[in-house]
C-alpha cells in the first residue's frame, strides 16, 4: 500500500507509483471499457503514456506556470493529461464537458490558457465556434483521432503529441524528471472554475499542498488499501472526484475503473465489482427509487417480507451501534440478510464496502435505508475552495443528518450569524484575477463558506442551509429552504423541488415531477394523456402529488408548510441556465424565469 506522508507534490506521487510501486508489476492502475469489456492499464503503460504526452506538450512550448485547459469526460487520457501538465510544473484548468461555448470562452480567456485538450468532435466543435475570440490559446489537442479535422491549423491528435514527445526525449533525455523535481508544494496546481448560483464563474486556485493535505487526511479517516476497486463516474473536473476518486484512490495502489456514463453505472457495478464508490445523493435516490418500484410490483407477500426486512435492518443497525444485541433480533437479521439484503448488494456488484457521498445533503432516510441493507454511506462536506473536504463521518463514528466530524488538520468555527468558517492547509489561495471576491471570503485567515451550520452535542457538524438561501416570509419567519426541499425530494413523484416564499405570506413551490413515476401512475389508473404537458396538468396527477406533500410535511411547523405548488412539464437544466454544472439549482434565475407562474400562486 502506498504511503503518503513524504509526498509533497502530485508529480512525486506519480513518480513513486510508476517507478517504485508498480514498475515491475502487472497490476492495473486504471480500467476502461473497450469493445464491451473492461481492460486494464498497467503502471508502466501509465508512465509511458504520460511521459511522452508531457514531453510533446513541452515541445509545443508549454512551460512551468503556463495554463492548459482540459475538456473531457472521465477516461484514462484525462489522467494522462493531468499528470503530464503537473509534471511540467504547468497549471491545468479542468472544464465540465457540459459547458456551452460561451462559458468555455470566458474561462479560457480569464485563465490565460495557452492550450486546450479536448475529448471528442462534439467538444472540438464548441472550441472551433469561438476560436477567433480566444486570446491566448495557441494549440488544441484532440483525444479521439477519428474526430480529427485535417484542415484546422494548430490542431493535433493525442498520439501526434505523444510522438512529438518521443522525438523531444531523444534530444532531452532528462527533461521529464528534471521538470518534476522543480515542482514545489506551494506551486499552483489547478484552477477550477465554480459557476456558483449567481454571477460569472470564479477560478479557484489550488496548490499541490492544498490538495495533498486533503488526500493525506482521507487516509487517516477512511480504511482504504491496495485491494480496493474504485468506480469513477462523477466528473474528474470536479474537485470531489479528483481528490477522492483519483488522487486518493491512486495513492492507495488501488485500481480505478471508469464507468461509461452515469446511465451505465448500475451495469458497470455488476462488471467491475467495486469496493468503494464516490458519488452524490442523486445516485442513492435513483437506486432507492428503482428498488421501491420493483418491490411495489411484487405480490403482497414479497412486499411484506421486504418492508419487514428493512425494519429489522434499521433496528439491528441501531442496536449494533449501541453495542447491545438480543438473540431474537440477531436471528431476525440473519433471516432478513438471506431473504433480502444480500440480493440487493449483489445488484451493486456484491463487494461494495462503502459509498462516499458529497456534493449535496444526504437525507437521513436514505442513509438509514442503505445502512439497514448493509451498505454504508460515508457523508462528508466541503467546497471547491477547500480542496474539498472539511468534515466527514467515519465508518465507526457517524450520524446521519450530519456531515461528520472535522477532517484532520482542519479548523472550523461558527460565526455569530451561524456561518461556517474554516482554515487549514487545504484552503485555496484565492480566486484567479479576482481580488474583490477573494477578499470577501478570505478574512483574517478564515475562509467564509457561505454555509450555515452548527456542531451538535456529540461534535458532529450539521449544515442547515446556504447563507444566501435563507429568506424571510412577510410574517417575519426565517426559512432555511434546503432541509425542507430535501423532505419533499423523498417523494417518488418528485424529481426537482424549489421552495418559494421570500417576503411572501406563505410558502409555495415549483415542482418538476418524476416523469416516469407519474406516467406509470397514469397508465395503471387509465388516465388518458397525449404528452407530458397534458399529464402534468391533470387533476389526478396534481392530487397524488398534493397527497404526498401533505403526508411528508406533517412534521413541519405551520409556517414551513407548502400551501400551493405548480407542476412543470420540463426539468431544470444546465442548458437552460437553471442549474450549475454540479447540478445545484440557481434560485434567482429560476424565480426570474418563472415569475408569472409564481405570482399566479399568490393571487
Amino acid at each position: 500500500m502506498a504511503v503518503l506522508k513524504n509526498f509533497r507534490t502530485i508529480p512525486e506521487l506519480f513518480e513513486f507509483l510508476t517507478e517504485d510501486y508498480g514498475k515491475n508489476s502487472d497490476r492495473f492502475v486504471m480500467m476502461r471499457k473497450i469493445n464491451d469489456k473492461f481492460e486494464g492499464i498497467t503502471y508502466p503503460e501509465f508512465r509511458e503514456a504520460t511521459e511522452s504526452l508531457a514531453l510533446g506538450i513541452a515541445a509545443l512550448g508549454v512551460k512551468r506556470g503556463d495554463k492548459v485547459a482540459i475538456i473531457s469526460e472521465n477516461r484514462p487520457e484525462w489522467v494522462y493529461t493531468d499528470m503530464a501538465l503537473l509534471a511540467l510544473g504547468a497549471v491545468d484548468v479542468p472544464l465540465y464537458p457540459s459547458l456551452t461555448s460561451e462559458s468555455i470562452e470566458f474561462i479560457l480567456n480569464n485563465s490565460d490558457s495557452k492550450g486546450v485538450i479536448v475529448s471528442t468532435k462534439f467538444q472540438l466543435n464548441k472550441l472551433l465556434k469561438i476560436k477567433s475570440n480566444l486570446k491566448t490559446v495557441n494549440f488544441i489537442i484532440l483525444m479521439n483521432e477519428k474526430d480529427m479535422v485535417t484542415d484546422e491549423p494548430s490542431l493535433y491528435t493525442f498520439s501526434d503529441v505523444q510522438r512529438m514527445g518521443e522525438i523531444f526525449r531523444q534530444n532531452h533525455p532528462h527533461y521529464f524528471k528534471d521538470a518534476m523535481k522543480q515542482v514545489n508544494e506551494n506551486d499552483l496546481c489547478t484552477i477550477i472554475y465554480t459557476s456558483g448560483t449567481t454571477g460569472e464563474p470564479k477560478g479557484v486556485m489550488l496548490t499541490h499542498k492544498n490538495i495533498l493535505s486533503n488526500v493525506k487526511s482521507a487516509h487517516d479517516v477512511l480504511p482504504i488499501s491496495s485491494s480496493d476497486v474504485f468506480l469513477s463516474f462523477l466528473p474528474l473536473c470536479h474537485i470531489f472526484e479528483r481528490m477522492g476518486g483519483y488522487y486518493t484512490a491512486f495513492s492507495t495502489g488501488g485500481v480505478v475503473c471508469y464507468a461509461e456514463s452515469i446511465e451505465t453505472v448500475a451495469q458497470n457495478m455488476l462488471e467491475v465489482h467495486p469496493t468503494i464508490v464516490t458519488t452524490v445523493p442523486r445516485l442513492f435516490e435513483r437506486i432507492y427509487s428503482k428498488i421501491i418500484k420493483n418491490v411495489e410490483s411484487q405480490p403482497p407477500t414479497k412486499r411484506k417480507i421486504f418492508y419487514w426486512a428493512v425494519d429489522v435492518g434499521k433496528k439491528y443497525a441501531r442496536v449494533k451501534k449501541a453495542g447491545l444485541f438480543t438473540i431474537h433480533l440477531t436471528v431476525q437479521y440473519k433471516l432478513a440478510e438471506k431473504l433480502v439484503f444480500h440480493k440487493l448488494r449483489e445488484k451493486m456488484g456484491g463487494k461494495l464496502r462503502f459509498f462516499i457521498s458529497g456534493g449535496a445533503a444526504l437525507s437521513r432516510e436514505l442513509g438509514e435505508f442503505f445502512e439497514a441493507v448493509g451498505v454504508m454511506i460515508i457523508e462528508g462536506y466541503g467546497l471547491t475552495e477547500t480542496s474539498p473536504v472539511l468534515s466527514a463521518n467515519r465508518l465507526d463514528d457517524y450520524k446521519f443528518g450530519s456531515v461528520g466530524k472535522l477532517f484532520p488538520g482542519v479548523d472550523i468555527k461558527i460565526a455569530s450569524d451561524g456561518e461556517i468558517l474554516a482554515r487549514g492547509p487545504n484552503i485555496m489561495q484565492g480566486y484567479y484575477k479576482n481580488k474583490k471576491e477573494t477578499q470577501e471570503v478570505l478574512k483574517d485567515g478564515w475562509f467564509h463558506t457561505g454555509d450555515i451550520g452548527m456542531f451538535d452535542s456529540d461534535g458532529f457538524l450539521v449544515i442547515t442551509d446556504r447563507k444566501k438561501h435563507l429568506f424571510k416570509t412577510s410574517t417575519g419567519k426565517y426559512i432555511a429552504p434546503t432541509p425542507i426541499e430535501n423532505i419533499f425530494l423523498s417523494s417518488k413523484f418528485i424529481d426537482q423541488f424549489v421552495l418559494i416564499g421570500d417576503r411572501r405570506m406563505f410558502l409555495s413551490a415549483l415542482i418538476v415531477p418524476d416523469f416516469e413515476a407519474i406516467k406509470e401512475y397514469a397508465d395503471s389508473n387509465k388516465i388518458p394523456y397525449k404528452d407530458i404537458a397534458e399529464l402534468t396538468s391533470k387533476s389526478e396527477i396534481i392530487k397524488i402529488v398534493e397527497q404526498d406533500i401533505g403526508s411528508l410535511q406533517k412534521s413541519l411547523a405551520n409556517y414551513e408548510k407548502i400551501r400551493k405548488f405548480t407542476l412543470l412539464d420540463h426539468q431544470f437544466t444546465l442548458e437552460s441556465g437553471e442549474v450549475t454544472p454540479s447540478m445545484k439549482l440557481k434560485r434567482k434565475k429560476i424565480e426570474e424565469k418563472y415569475s408569472i407562474l409564481i405570482e399566479n400562486m399568490y393571487k
